[in-house]
């Protein structure tokens, strides 16, 4: 899409199609003179012959260059999206007991790291990552940083624990953005969580304290619902039925303006991590394009001059 940066000069193209319609009047009033001369044979012998319909193109392909040109002052733009280099994203991963129901193969846990896995390699290198784990507390794992091997290494290096602290994962990870380098930029650096989990907050602060902290920081929250309405898992002996608390996890995303997800497959939540990997952290930047223009009307302009002089012998 188009837009111009500086659209007060739009107001030479009105000039420059006032020009066309005073030449097409011309041509008209032209016509109008002509036919007064009633003695069409002595007109065509005393006459010089006339390039006739040829000498519209020329005019045409001079009137264009001056349309682009005025076009062109305006310094027409196009919408670019680049990664933002201060841009931040939080992994924030559950690592409670229920991640370990097997209704996901081979287990909600392992299926789980292996998706976050991608989409560490597949986000951009400019990007700020760090990673959060949360069971009955949560923790920073690794802080934000470009060199995204750390957290491969950090999620292969994830253990299960007691409990489920959700609220606490938003916490934590606006702990973690907020230890991001200035870089003499003004402001917070433009961030988003992203928090995976399976369950029900059973510890910690409650998730709308979390989801209000996030809104009012403008950090949007895309959670990931994952897991089926099936799982167990063995707790001491006993099953114990972990479904997946989607109510929950999609109110907080409704709260701090993030998206929800939910997979219940380890293809289906790869998948979710392409789209978040498409869609988080970028900005659309303006890249001008008047070079573009320019090159069009020198065209014109050149075209018109040739046309011109090959067939009326002076420029239009």
């Amino acid at each position: 899409m188009i837009r111009f940066l500086e659209p007060m000069w739009l107001l030479l193209v009105p000039l420059a199609l006032a020009l066309a319609g005073a030449y097409v009047f011309m041509q008209f009033r032209r016509k109008t003179y002509a036919v007064r001369f009633t003695n069409i044979a002595l007109l065509e012998s005393i006459a010089p012959k006339n390039p006739g319909w040829r000498r519209h193109v020329a005019a045409t392909a001079f009137l264009l260059c001056l349309l682009v040109l005025a076009t062109g002052m305006a310094k027409p733009s196009t919408e670019v999206e680049e990664p933002l280099e201060r841009a931040t994203i939080v992994l924030a991963i559950d690592v409670s007991l229920s991640m370990q129901a097997t209704d996901i193969d081979p287990n909600r846990f392992e299926a789980a790291k292996e998706a976050a896995k991608l989409f560490v390699e597949e986000l951009p290198r400019s990007y700020n990552l760090s990673l959060v784990s949360f069971a009955k507390s949560a923790t920073v794992a690794v802080s934000p940083t470009k060199d995204h091997g750390q957290i491969l290494n950090a999620i292969d290096r994830l253990q299960l624990q007691e409990s489920t602290a959700i609220g606490e994962a938003m916490f934590a990870a606006l702990q973690a953005i907020q230890s991001v380098p200035a870089d003499g930029a003004a402001g917070p650096p433009p961030a988003r969580i992203v928090l995976l989990s399976d369950g029900f907050t059973t510890f910690g602060r409650p998730n709308d304290e979390g989801a209000r902290a996030c809104a009012e920081a403008n950090v949007p929250v895309s959670t990931i619902a994952f897991g089926t309405q099936e799982g167990v898992v063995d707790l001491n002996g006993t099953r114990t039925p972990v479904p997946v608390d989607s109510d929950a996890l999609a109110k907080i995303a409704t709260q701090t303006d993030g998206k929800f997800y939910e997979a219940v497959t380890a293809e289906e939540l790869k998948d979710v991590y392409r789209d978040l990997g498409s869609s988080v952290g970028f900005r659309s930047t303006p890249k001008e394009v008047t070079q573009w223009f320019v090159g069009i009307a020198l065209l014109f302009g050149f075209a018109g001059a040739v046309m011109s002089l090959a067939w009326t012998s002076r420029l239009p």
